[in-house]
């Protein structure tokens, strides 16, 4: 018997200044209007008019349950003025703990450029169709994502597309978005990591940690630290132990 290959669920490019807006929407600062409007703009059809609008949803127009605090956390820490760094730690905390698919992108994104800092689209998207099935909805998929990922900061792409470069990472020094990006991480991961490993975990290679993280985990309401021997220490969501 077959297995079937795990859903997709993230496959529209989705723009910067869309989730600056879904932001807006949420702190009650833009009608939901505006942002119909926006996307009419910029030439969407009524079909991706409508699936773009889902993945919004997803990104905290309408977020699951299981994650409507983590968005409302998430939106409150980008604050009214909607600092550049911080909206764009909010689209990737937000959209790999939402959609797995974009987390498994990040993930291999962050690997393939650990050392020498690029990588081809193709050993991307040769790694996403061994998971999700080598299918055109994959490709399109994940060429969507690599779109997004340049649109929010973290990647460029080069030569026509063909290489993805990873971009200097941003500093994250405030203690609150920190915990909310290692729960984000924690969420897509579905475990407890060890802390000492949470600056180098690829799914969030486009920041870098300023703060101890082993006083940032124990002092954040929703993680807790965890001891397993005398020198190894585990990050985990509280709502999970």
């Amino acid at each position: 018997m077959s297995v079937p290959a795990p859903q997709i669920g993230f496959d529209r490019f989705i723009q910067h200044d869309w989730v600056a807006a879904v932001v807006a929407v949420r702190q009650g600062a833009m009608p939901l209007a505006t942002l119909h409007d926006m996307l009419q703009a910029s030439g969407l059809g009524k079909e991706a008019l409508s699936k773009t609008l889902t993945k919004l949803n997803g990104l905290g127009l309408a977020p699951r349950d299981d994650l409507a605090d983590f968005v409302e956390r998430g939106c409150a820490i980008v604050g009214r003025d909607e600092d550049p760094d911080r909206l764009a730690a909010y689209a990737w905390g937000v959209a790999i703990a939402a959609y797995s698919f974009f987390g498994r992108v990040a993930e291999f994104v962050g690997r393939l450029t650990m050392l020498q800092g690029d990588c081809s689209s193709a050993e991307i998207h040769r790694r996403m169709s061994e998971v999700y099935g080598d299918r055109q909805v994959t490709k399109r998929a994940t060429q969507a994502v690599l779109q997004t990922q340049s649109s929010w900061g973290g990647v460029q792409r080069v030569e026509g597309g063909r290489r993805v470069v990873r971009l200097p990472p941003k500093d994250v020094d405030d203690d609150t978005l920190t915990a909310w990006l290692i729960e984000a991480a924690l969420r897509y991961m579905g475990k407890a990591v060890p802390v000492q490993g949470i600056q180098s975990l690829p799914v969030l290679f486009p920041f870098n940690f300023t703060r101890p993280l082993t006083y940032v985990v124990s002092r954040a309401p929703k993680l807790v630290l965890r001891s397993e021997g005398p020198s190894s220490q585990y990050a985990a969501l509280r709502e999970l132990v």
